[in-house]
């Protein structure tokens, strides 16, 4: 604050009046507004400035009350004009407290020492016995935190962006802690050394310690009833509540933890949610979701994750400490009652069911069902492909963001068919062919790191992923050429080439960043050589790279039609992308009417069991019918019906263009 003077001896006789006390009221000083009449009740220590207190707050209710400070033991603090302070039972100490601040009825706030209030504190996430320790501040995105998790491989490069980190905390290290503008703090016990973000609600919390809520007037963030959280940093849009505990963990933009959440040296990025269960030492990527009390997920990395009611995964079978680890690629689901031993990997957009022992590793194998049967691991390849809920989850994830901040710190790409995800259907499709090249195709199944195949299963999985590839690959050609005009076939190929030289290769996905592998090492290489000077421009790269997908993805294509399909888009002929086009309509309407059957089967009858109650068969199709709705107009199956009519246009629409582009190519 500027413009500071020192109280009147009339001002200091009115505020004695009022029944305000202080040691030493030299070591007060105001701004010129400031009037005595705001201030009763309350013992001042220490170095104190004031600003002054004209505002009127709204409180539930149409209460109204006048900004001011009353009823507090105020200890070297600097509070800011137009902020409400009342009822503080033992102190605030050691606070700079901005404008328009309501603090009502809370046991203690004091910052007891130098504290950075969170930041740097490492949290030993995915390996329960350290090693991959992630430190935690403000602005930690996902694909830092992969970074630092997973490539410790590199330890120069772990070491340079430790140094960044350290000197982004160093320049937050304070004596004096922060309760931003606009931020509210009701009904709470004690808070040490915790920063308070802008537009913040705290209340009803029982304890609070070196942590830093940050916030946004956009996007404020909540924390609530029965609380205790230490050594923390969670960021806009977070909500934490209803007796959560938190130790050692960061929690990301749109996150929630609730119903007496557990969470223990785990970091939470962009809108993930845990209910009534528990976290020890996970890295839950964007949308992982848990919400059963039964659900442990422990020393694992998890990305748009459904876990069932009582999921488990253990590390139990060590002898040199719990060193074990697992990983359930982006989109992975698991039932009720599944268990994993880690160490284990299961590929992307894969449901786990029932238990399984022998530390599967089934990451080429993605849209994979994993079933136990008879204590065996068996593997079903590319069945979720079919799946009706897959689709679902994919469409839903963009709608569920509850990000408002005009600053994202997760750069997230929603494609269910990406470079990601097709690499691996590619690799599948090999692995498939080879374990069946390798064994002979008589056998009635196949063991592959330690799951079972069965020859139905083989087969279908390489009718399923050919389906897959050929619709990713089409649909980038239709969106490719869908703006574009071409009057030739020289024009054509001219508009198929390539914007960029990179994205062949192998794709990565670094935690909802999809982002071609060539230009994560050239990231790293940066980061690792100095070149990337601050966290900001390393957010910057993210943020490029993100912007940069599609025309990476289109050059990734390339490269594939080439490889897999024998098309040079340098040379092709127009006959040769008509043929391709009706193979993709076909995979497309193919895969459409699978999803169909598969969504038609929520309406059988044994679906119905259990509605009409009272009633005969006819009222119990119609009371499913009233709650379910008819098959034909429930929103996915209309959905199914409206992308077969979307792509079969699309697919007509683009070789009437290439038939047209034919026609004049002849001499």
């Amino acid at each position: 604050m500027k413009d500071l003077r020192s109280l009147t001896e009339n001002e200091i006789l009115v505020l004695e009046r009022n029944n305000n006390t202080c040691s030493d009221w030299s070591k007060v000083s105001v701004v010129s507004e400031f009037t005595s009449e705001s201030i009763r009740n309350t013992n001042f220590s220490g170095n104190i400035k004031l600003g002054s207190f004209n505002s009127v707050f709204s409180f539930p209710g149409g209460v109204k009350k006048k900004a001011g400070i009353s009823n507090a033991t105020i200890h070297n603090c600097t509070i800011e004009s137009d902020s409400y302070i009342n009822q503080v039972k033992n102190h605030i100490a050691n606070y700079y407290i901005k404008s328009n601040v309501i603090i009502e009825n809370v046991d203690s706030i004091n910052t007891e020492k130098k504290s950075c209030f969170g930041n740097g504190v490492k949290v030993s996430a995915l390996n329960e016995a350290g090693g991959r320790e992630i430190s935690i501040y403000n602005e930690l995105s996902a694909h830092t935190a992969y970074i630092m998790a997973l490539y410790r491989h590199r330890p120069k490069l772990i070491e340079q962006l430790q140094k960044l980190i350290d000197g982004y905390r160093d320049n937050i290290c304070s004596d004096i802690g922060t309760i931003e503008t606009g931020a509210k703090l009701i009904n709470c016990r004690t808070i040490i050394d915790t920063n308070i973000g802008p537009y913040a609600v705290v209340e009803g919390i029982y304890r609070l310690e070196n942590g830093s809520i940050n916030s946004s007037k956009e996007d404020p963030s909540y924390f609530g009833p029965g609380i205790i959280a230490e050594n923390f940093v969670a960021t806009s849009g977070s909500k934490v509540s209803d007796g959560a505990l938190v130790s050692k963990c960061f929690i990301g933009q749109g996150c929630e933890l609730s119903k007496q959440y557990s969470a223990e040296n785990s970091v939470f990025f962009a809108n993930s949610q845990g209910f009534h269960g528990e976290a020890c030492s996970i890295f839950a990527g964007p949308y992982t979701v848990t919400h059963h009390k039964s659900t442990l997920l422990i020393a694992g990395y998890f990305s748009f994750m459904n876990a069932g009611s009582g999921s488990n995964q253990s590390n139990h079978m060590y002898k040199l400490g719990p060193i074990h680890q697992g990983v359930l690629e982006r989109g992975s689901k698991t039932t009720s009652d599944s268990y994993i031993l880690w160490p284990a990997r299961i590929g992307a957009f894969s449901l786990v069911m029932g238990r399984h022992y022998r530390n599967p590793d089934t990451s080429l194998l993605p849209f994979s069902y994993l079933i136990e049967n008879k204590d065996e691991s068996l593997l079903a390849p590319a069945v979720n492909l079919r799946s009706v809920g897959t689709i679902r989850d994919a469409r839903k994830w963009p709608k569920r963001d509850k990000r408002k901040d005009t600053k994202l710190l997760d750069f997230i790409n929603f494609n269910l068919l990406s470079p990601f995800t097709i690499q691996k259907m590619l690799g599948g499709k090999r692995a498939l062919k080879q374990l069946k090249d390798s064994c002979g195709p008589t056998l009635d199944y196949y063991m592959y790191n330690s799951v079972k195949i069965t020859n139905t299963a083989l087969e279908r999985g390489l009718k399923l992923y050919n389906v897959g590839i050929i619709k990713f690959l089409g649909n980038a050609l239709i969106k490719k050429l869908e703006d574009i005009t071409f009057a030739n076939s020289e024009e054509l190929r001219k508009s198929l080439a390539p914007n960029t030289p990179y994205g062949k290769g192998e794709w990565i996905d670094m935690a909802g960043l999809l982002v071609p592998n060539e230009r994560v090492m050239a990231l790293l290489d940066d980061l690792e050589n100095g070149n990337i000077s601050d966290l900001t421009m390393l957010n910057q790269r993210y943020e490029s790279l993100h912007i940069n997908y599609f025309d990476y993805a289109w050059n990734w294509c390339l490269d594939v039609f080439k490889q897999e399909f024998g098309l040079d888009f340098s040379y092709v002929e127009i006959d040769q992308l008509l043929a391709f086009i009706d193979d993709w309509k076909k995979s497309v309407i193919d895969l459409d009417n699978m999803l169909y059957a598969d969504a038609q089967k929520e309406f059988t009858l044994n679906n119905q069991t259990g509605f009409g109650i009272d009633g005969s068969e006819e009222t119990r199709t119609m009371d499913f019918e009233q709650v379910r709705g008819e098959f034909e107009s429930h929103p996915a199956v209309q959905d199914i019906r409206n992308h077969i009519r979307v792509k079969s246009r699309l697919g007509d629409d683009l070789k009437e263009r290439l038939i047209l582009c034919k026609k004049r190519d002849k001499p």
